[in-house]
C-alpha cells in the first residue's frame, strides 16, 4: 500500500472506525481495483506474447499454415489465463457482472411500458 493511500486510510480509519458501511465499500473498491489490474497486466502481457511470437514470422521461408497467427500455443496463455480472469471477475462483481440487482425491475419496467404503448392505439 502505498504511502498516500496509506494515510488516506488511517485517516478515514480513525473518523469511520465504527462505521461498517465504510469499511465494507473500502474493501469492496479495493478488490475492482485489484481486478483492473489483473485486466491491464493480461492485456499487456498477452499483447507482449502475441506479438514476440508475430515477429518470429518469415513469410518467405515459412507457409501460411505454420504463421503463429493459426498455431494454438500463440492464444494458450491468454485462453487459460483468460479462464482464471473470469473467475477473477466473477469472484470480484459477482452475479452483478451480468445482471444487477435491478435489471430484472428495468426489464419488467421496459416490457410494461413496450405493451402499454402497443395498446394505446387499439
Amino acid at each position: 500500500m502505498g504511502r498516500f493511500r496509506r494515510r488516506m486510510y488511517e485517516e478515514y480509519a480513525q473518523e469511520y472506525s465504527n462505521d461498517e458501511r465504510y469499511n465494507i465499500a473500502y474493501r469492496k473498491v479495493k478488490r475492482i481495483k485489484g481486478f483492473y489490474t489483473h485486466l491491464r497486466v493480461y492485456v499487456i502481457i498477452n499483447v507482449i506474447i502475441i506479438a514476440s511470437n508475430m515477429n518470429h514470422y518469415d513469410i518467405f521461408k515459412q507457409g501460411i499454415l505454420e504463421n503463429p497467427l493459426f498455431d494454438w500455443r500463440t492464444y494458450s496463455t491468454a485462453m487459460f489465463w483468460g479462464i482464471g480472469l473470469m473467475a477473477h471477475a466473477l469472484s470480484v462483481f459477482g452475479r452483478d457482472l451480468f445482471f444487477s440487482n435491478d435489471w430484472e425491475e428495468k426489464k419488467i419496467q421496459q416490457y410494461m411500458k413496450k405493451e402499454e404503448a402497443q395498446n394505446k392505439w387499439e
